[in-house]
């Protein structure tokens, strides 16, 4: 089944006009929610709005937005008047310069959405797909939407872009206000640190290789509890680490990726060869 995009646009940068497709590149968990029942009957409640100052139930008819101008004192906005904020200041994606990818540290990284060529742009998109590419860079841009002006970044994936949302530089906590650490690694266990890291490395990264073992073992719970069975405590899997002695860590560590590698791998029986009939 094909993706369905969410929005139409255009990348612009010089004279050159880009048309796009918006597509989104993620989904979240279906997420393992609890509802809140009423002790008495286990009916399901609802949420309703109440008024602090008369304790009257308030429908959603009789509420208006206000933006708190000083404290306790509100600008009032129609649903017209909000629409006007939410006009978009532009309807396209302007890039404004091209960066190398390493130069945009991971931390500005906010959502991501797939961008694909929209209709007549097949040339131009795959020219900038490659030119990104060849280069590696990034396209930076802006765009505005729902209010506020998005920053992105333009990335070539598999002959198609990934549009990063960025965070603004007001959004980023600078990493001032973490402690770093004031000792420094001894040539000895930064000698060890990176064998044991070569022991781990992979290729590639392969998302597939790992699952959400906290939802799996949660969904695991429910289907007994519903089944009828009772729920008990399962003790944690991964108790917190007291280090000791980091030399002492690390070449256990090493002696233990020794230890899986000289066990001699499992012995599969062949399949049986089925007769022909």
């Amino acid at each position: 089944m094909s993706a369905r995009s969410t929005a139409s646009s255009t990348i612009t940068f010089g004279l050159v006009a880009v048309p796009v497709r918006v597509f989104p590149a993620t989904r979240e968990s279906a997420g393992l929610s609890f509802h809140l029942l009423h002790a008495k009957d286990g009916v399901r409640l609802r949420q309703q709005l109440i008024c602090p100052k008369d304790g009257e139930v308030v429908p959603r008819s009789d509420v208006l937005k206000g933006y708190e101008h000083a404290k306790g004192e509100y600008a009032i906005f129609t649903e017209k008047e909000l629409k006007v904020l939410d006009q978009k200041a532009s309807p396209g994606i302007e890039v404004t310069e091209f960066v190398d990818a390493a130069s945009v540290a991971a931390l500005h990284f906010d959502r991501t959405f797939y961008l694909g060529p929209d209709k007549g742009g097949d040339r131009a998109f795959a020219l900038l797909v490659e030119a990104l590419r060849e280069e590696d860079l990034l396209a930076i841009g802006q765009y505005a939407a729902r209010g506020k002006d998005y920053l992105v970044a333009l990335r070539p994936y598999e002959g198609r872009l990934l549009m990063h949302q960025l965070f603004h530089a007001d959004e980023v906590r600078p990493v001032a206000e973490v402690p770093a650490p004031e000792s420094e690694p001894k040539p000895a266990e930064l000698k060890l640190a990176r064998e044991l890291i070569s022991h781990l490395r992979s290729d590639r990264f392969a998302p597939e290789r790992y699952e959400d073992v906290v939802r799996k073992r949660i969904r695991a719970l429910i289907d007994q509890k519903v089944a009828g069975g009772d729920l008990k405590a399962v003790e944690e899997g991964h108790p917190r680490a007291k280090v000791v002695d980091l030399m002492e860590a690390l070449k256990a560590s090493l002696a233990e990726k020794g230890k899986k590698k000289e066990r001699p791998p499992e012995r599969r029986r062949a399949p049986a060869l089925r007769k022909a009939g």
